[in-house]
């Protein structure tokens, strides 16, 4: 009788026990507010460590009907608490996914989101303004080819295969079976001759393109740049056409306040070569860092046709003339708008880019 009523206060302390787990599980499951919250509350009601896993390991030191009305009592708090989860669990699913949903719904009623309005790289707006100013005074716009031959880059130019001018281009050779002579052209002069060759005079053109050489990049070189060559051959042409052509240009692309002034040089291709410097354009000419505090900024080179370039492509050098200049637009980029590093033009950074949203070469 002793053992009987030791053993029934044990199976009536196990219950107790299953009862309280049951009223405290019901009352974690109801306050988790996360699936991951739920599954801590799981893991505290059911784990290895709980009062119900207690409860189970101990019931094998009771009689066998205690020990079977326990196990009964126990597969239902077991089933009660599981229940209990995975209804919870149902519920904090559902709530999360009406959460996502209501984060990415779309409002149909608001206004349309405006793309990223796009704008014109500054090179290629440097390169548009320049070529308007030229057709706008009657020249036509001719491209060529960026692999040429030896011929078309130097020797009709008046550049001999001796001349010191080559090692100045740092020309891009080209291997290519069967044609010892392709190169990179290192300019758009190239155009002259090929224009010339096609046409007889008068001739006004304009040649833009890329041109190439093997330049180390750094702040004012790269390897790749942008040209605007200019050509006119007619009768009676003279050193005054060329100035006036030029001077209409920089008060045309810098503002009608802009003085020109010109400075001999040499190129190869014409006799007599200049070099265009226009006043500073930002301070007027009284000197700021853009024009090194000088009040003058070179800009390009230019001179009358060599008589042997005009004799290369069959014109008779007695009876026309002409003039030729060449000017880098990222040069005229650089200036214009006080960009300090060529490089920057190319690193296609967007934070750069944006700055030339809606801005135009002045003028």
């Amino acid at each position: 009788m002793e053992s009987t009523s030791s053993a029934a206060t044990t199976v009536e302390d196990a219950l107790a026990v299953l009862q309280r787990e049951l009223n405290r599980g019901l009352e974690l499951i109801g306050e988790a507010h996360s699936v991951e919250g739920l599954r801590s509350a799981e893991s505290a009601l059911l784990g290895r460590k709980s009062a119900f896993s207690s409860v189970q390991r101990n019931r094998g030191a009771l009689p066998e009907d205690a020990r079977r009305s326990l196990g009964r009592r126990t597969n239902e708090v077991r089933e009660a608490l599981k229940a209990a989860i995975a209804r919870r669990s149902g519920e904090l699913e559902r709530d999360r996914d009406a959460g996502l949903l209501a984060a990415g719904r779309i409002d149909v009623t608001l206004p349309g989101r405006k793309p990223r309005p796009g704008s014109q790289h500054p090179l290629t707006s440097a390169l548009d303004r320049v070529v308007d100013i030229f057709t706008r005074m009657g020249y036509r716009v001719v491209e060529g080819p960026e692999v040429e031959t030896d011929w078309y880059n130097f020797q009709a130019l008046n550049i001999p295969p001796d001349h010191p001018a080559r090692s100045e281009r740092d020309t891009v050779f080209l291997d290519v079976p069967g044609h010892h002579d392709l190169l990179l052209r290192t300019e758009t002069s190239a155009m002259q001759i090929r224009t010339m060759e096609s046409q007889d005079p008068p001739v006004y053109v304009i040649s833009p393109g890329r041109v190439f050489r093997q330049d180390t990049p750094d702040a004012t070189h790269t390897p790749v740049f942008h040209q605007v060559e200019g050509l006119a051959v007619d009768e009676g042409l003279s050193m005054a056409h060329l100035k006036g052509t030029l001077d209409a240009f920089a008060r045309e692309m810098f503002g009608p306040d802009v003085r020109t002034r010109f400075i001999p040089d040499f190129f190869p291709f014409v006799e007599p070569g200049v070099e265009l410097a226009v006043s500073c354009f930002l301070c007027g000419g009284t000197g700021c860092r853009t024009c090194k505090y000088e009040g003058w900024i070179e800009l390009l080179g230019a001179g009358m046709v060599h008589p042997n370039v005009l004799e290369n492509v069959g014109y008779d050098s007695e009876r026309y003339t002409g003039f030729a200049f060449g000017l880098g637009i990222e040069r005229i980029a650089m200036i214009e708008y006080g960009v300090p590093d060529v490089r920057l033009f190319y690193e296609s950074d967007v934070r750069f880019l944006e700055q030339f949203q809606g801005v135009g070469v002045a003028g």
